[in-house]
């Protein structure tokens, strides 16, 4: 941890939805697919409630609907958040992978950093990228690299010390260490009914706020990784956010 740069780190943390409503909303091969997944994980499941707890978190049923990236500024002390967010999801990559390129052009030393970004945000992006028809860049191909050349930082598994028996959440883990996050009015488990929510008034206002749930996750992840350094806490005031949306 004593040799981390933050200024080498990219935070980024990704929402996800089932890329349908409900079980009923797919069609026979779909249902068939989810179907014979759920019930070979346990016989006894009941596979439309299981669709709707478990599919948002699958990358074969789910889609992402924000990717936020945050980065502490070089020279003005600041911590920037860059906000892909919308209905498209072919869009925001593309944008995320664009914008990504750029920034590795001209630093390549930089890394990634999360919260289970080992074991969810960066192999999901890398799923849809494929699914979409994406070649997945050299800054996100893990798949051949050893274990000491993989550039990320994953406060998931910097809290586990070695200990693999328990999951940690973000939530938990900014409270045990008594870091002060923004006021959150959600979490995770709003985010697909939020997102498939049938008044077309208030899709737009929910794209949002699952944009800003978003960014304030990577706000506290960045948090997070300052008390390990043994830093101060970013203050909202430090805090520049850019918004895209793709509808």
């Amino acid at each position: 941890m004593k040799n981390v740069n933050l200024k080498e780190l990219l935070v980024i943390d990704i929402e996800t939805v089932p890329l349908c409503a409900n079980f009923d909303s797919m069609d026979k091969d779909w249902r068939a697919l989810w179907s014979d997944k759920a019930l070979k994980a346990n016989p006894d499941v009941n596979v439309m409630e299981q669709y709707r707890l478990r599919s948002g978190v699958m990358a074969e049923f789910a889609k992402i609907v924000c990717i936020s990236v945050g980065k502490w500024d070089d020279k003005l002390g600041q911590f920037n958040i860059n906000c892909y967010f919308g209905k498209n999801e072919a869009l925001i990559l593309k944008q995320f992978i664009n914008d990504l390129t750029a920034v590795f052009s001209q630093k390549n030393m930089l890394k990634f950093a999360g919260h289970n970004i080992r074991e969810f945000d960066l192999p999901f992006i890398c799923r849809r990228l494929l699914i979409r028809g994406f070649v997945i860049p050299d800054f996100l191909d893990f798949q051949h690299k050893k274990p000491w050349e993989i550039n990320f930082i994953d406060t998931f598994q910097w809290w586990r010390f070695g200990d693999y028996k328990n999951y940690t959440s973000l939530k938990l883990l900014a409270k045990a260490l008594g870091v002060k996050g923004s006021k959150d009015d959600m979490d995770g488990s709003m985010v697909a009914p939020l997102y498939w929510e049938d008044n077309p008034v208030l899709q737009e206002i929910n794209l949002h706020r699952i944009a800003e749930y978003c960014c304030r996750d990577v706000h506290t992840t960045a948090n997070v990784i300052q008390k390990f350094l043994g830093e101060n806490s970013i203050e909202e005031s430090s805090l520049m956010k850019n918004l895209q949306l793709f509808l």
